[in-house]
């Protein structure tokens, strides 16, 4: 079935205050940069945002943060804005420090439909308080529970009217994780082709997990952040 190609705004318009939003990228590579520009624009609050990290200064989810919109953020990389360390200090957002691999691992789980799994990682670290400790075969493990989302924002390098997405390189990411496990996934894609136009060896996304299609207006060059 084709997916609907909309405009950035008409994709959001599910969006609502108060969701919890996969956003995909690495900083700014692989991030749906179109769909944070048109999120700036929309009346919305007290979200819920799981990504790597929480943009640049004034630059992608760096700008949404800097709006007051984000109630929490949930990521690994959180010192590569220091705009996030401000607002932490000031009491203005909370955050949820995952290792990189757990970050990834949740992701993964909630997707497949698993309420949470055991790691290694973080134990007898300040990242294991709070959370359930049991051993197996005698190795301590901490419990992680998955994490979905109500909607997911991620960015890919083509997609097909169905939907099939393929990556480009790096910016691939935490995208193809975070197609798999929210209600509601637009993506962001430099070209959309017909059906049969794809090389099927390179479907990382099949169309399933797609909802809505936009063609990037924002994108990331040697000279940073321009509009196309």
């Amino acid at each position: 079935m084709t997916k609907q190609k909309l405009s950035a705004a008409e994709a959001l318009e599910g969006v609502k205050s108060g969701d919890t939003i996969l956003v995909g990228g690495f900083g700014l590579i692989g991030a749906p940069l179109t769909l944070i520009e048109e999120l700036t624009e929309k009346d919305v609050s007290g979200l819920t945002i799981v990504s790597n990290n929480l943009g640049e200064s004034g630059k992608g989810l760096g700008k949404l943060l800097n709006q007051g919109k984000i109630k929490k953020g949930i990521g690994s990389y959180f010192t590569s804005n220091r705009d996030v360390g401000d607002k932490y200090q000031a009491g203005e957002i909370e955050l949820e420090l995952l290792p990189q691999g757990t970050l990834a691992e949740s992701i993964r789980a909630g997707g497949a439909g698993l309420g949470g799994y055991y790691t290694t990682t973080g134990v007898g670290t300040a990242l294991a308080e709070g959370k359930e400790e049991r051993k197996i075969d005698g190795v301590p493990y901490i419990f992680e529970k998955a994490i979905r989302g109500d909607v997911a924002l991620i960015r890919a390098h083509k997609a097909d009217t169905l939907g099939n997405l393929v990556y480009y390189k790096t910016a691939r990411n935490f995208n193809p994780l975070m197609a798999t496990a929210a209600k509601m996934v637009i993506v962001e894609v430099d070209e959309i082709v017909e059906p049969g136009e794809l090389n099927p060896e390179e479907v990382v996304t099949p169309h399933l997990f797609i909802d809505a299609i936009i063609e990037a207006k924002q994108v990331l060059t040697k000279e940073g952040v321009v509009s196309v």
